[in-house]
């Protein structure tokens, strides 16, 4: 999503000016090619040859070069850019931008583009919350700019609360999502499950599975990236959670089969990468089973077949997890229950399945394709799976 995309990364004067370093690096890493533009004040907080060194690009500080005639850099820069990022953006530049001045290259910059533009406050709480600051990031909102909100927490001055810069991740994941727009899933609503499920024995026990959520995880963020409209139906996991979707925790196949049957009621596809659990206890014990007798028994039955369940209008995805006969169990599953694909998962292939951020699947269709694929990254995974969703998509 990154790679050979121009992003034009302004840097305003606030103590959180330090943290853009590490913005630019991770863009750069992922192939962007970052021009910087720093305003005069924010030159003070971190340096021009910084930011040089970490994107290998000229660092714009003046709309003025050696000859006293104005540059016309700010038009070169407003037309390469695929997005303008502002990080951290003051309450002063946020007022400049609201009311239209453009008194330095950035402001000029972001005045010139056609491009979409991100803005990431980051000031102290008072400012932040000020009636005039609030009416004018309103105003912005209004225009079209996308505003990620500041978190709370500690702040430069000393005291707590809301002003503080947007996590590094949650900033790229929004310059990935706004990139996404014009991208082949763009309009499309994806519905996605991840984690595995958590059967309640009594309050503190369970009946679970080993699954991460990573797989499920990379599956939402890269449909996000194609600029769908995303869903993500997520058990518990320690994964932090993806920017730029709608999130719904839920802990058991009754709760996830709930919030799935709501979601896909105007979705265009379901991808079902939570590794369900096949059981649950057929009663829950409402205090702690305590560790008296020398054994235990439970009796089981099945949870719901979710994705054969729901109903629905949808491209429907699965997968499957296998460690003996792969194809033909997993052929099996997808004419079982109706599917249009299904994603198998050989876990007894060397870095593959559970833990771990590979996967080596084979990708089979209804119409009895099959794609044995190499090892690859779960993400390298999302982006075959999403591409075979977008032909049957367009198929239809």
């Amino acid at each position: 999503m990154l790679i050979n995309k121009t992003i034009v990364l302004g840097i305003t004067g606030g103590i959180a000016a330090y943290k853009a370093a590490d913005i630019a690096s991770k863009l750069t890493q992922n192939g962007a090619m970052v021009k910087v533009i720093m305003t005069e004040s924010a030159a003070r907080f971190i340096t021009p040859l910084t930011l040089h060194s970490l994107t290998s690009q000229p660092v714009v500080t003046s709309m003025w070069e050696q000859s006293p005639e104005p540059s016309i850099t700010h038009i070169s820069l407003a037309e390469a850019a695929d997005v303008v990022v502002i990080v951290p953006a003051t309450a002063n530049m946020i007022a400049k931008l609201a009311i239209g001045i453009a008194d330095d290259m950035l402001s000029c910059t972001v005045l010139a583009t056609r491009a979409p533009i991100i803005i990431a406050p980051a000031m102290h709480a008072d400012m932040f919350q000020n009636p005039i600051t609030q009416e004018n990031i309103t105003r912005l909102k209004d225009r079209g700019f996308t505003i990620i909100e500041p978190d709370y927490g500690h702040l430069a001055s000393g005291g707590t609360g809301i002003g503080r810069l947007a996590e590094t991740e949650t900033i790229i994941g929004t310059i990935k999502q706004v990139l996404g727009r014009s991208v082949n899933l763009a309009g499309k609503h994806i519905v996605v499950t991840a984690g595995g499920t958590q059967e309640p024995i009594d309050p503190v026990r369970h009946i679970g599975n080993r699954s991460s959520g990573k797989m499920g995880y990379a599956m939402a963020e890269a449909a996000r990236d194609r600029g769908a409209f995303v869903t993500l139906i997520t058990a518990p996991t320690t994964l932090p959670r993806p920017v730029g979707m709608e999130v719904i925790n839920i802990e058991t196949a009754v709760q996830m089969k709930e919030a799935v049957a709501k979601a896909v009621t105007q979705a265009d596809a379901l991808i079902m990468a939570a590794a369900v659990a096949d059981y649950q206890p057929k009663s829950v014990a409402k205090a702690k089973i305590k560790k008296e007798a020398p054994g235990l028994t439970l009796e089981l039955i099945r949870t719901p077949d979710i994705i054969t369940e729901v109903k629905g209008n949808f491209i429907r995805v699965g997968f499957a997890a296998e460690s003996e006969n792969v194809i033909e169990n997993a052929r099996q599953k997808l004419d079982n229950k109706k599917l249009d694909l299904m994603v198998a998962n050989d876990i007894t292939a060397e870095e593959s399945g559970f833990d771990v951020d590979t996967n080596k699947v084979t990708l089979i269709d209804r119409e009895g394709k099959v794609e044995s694929l190499p090892l690859l990254t779960k993400r390298e995974v999302a982006g075959k799976v999403l591409d075979r969703v977008v032909e049957l998509l367009s198929a239809r």
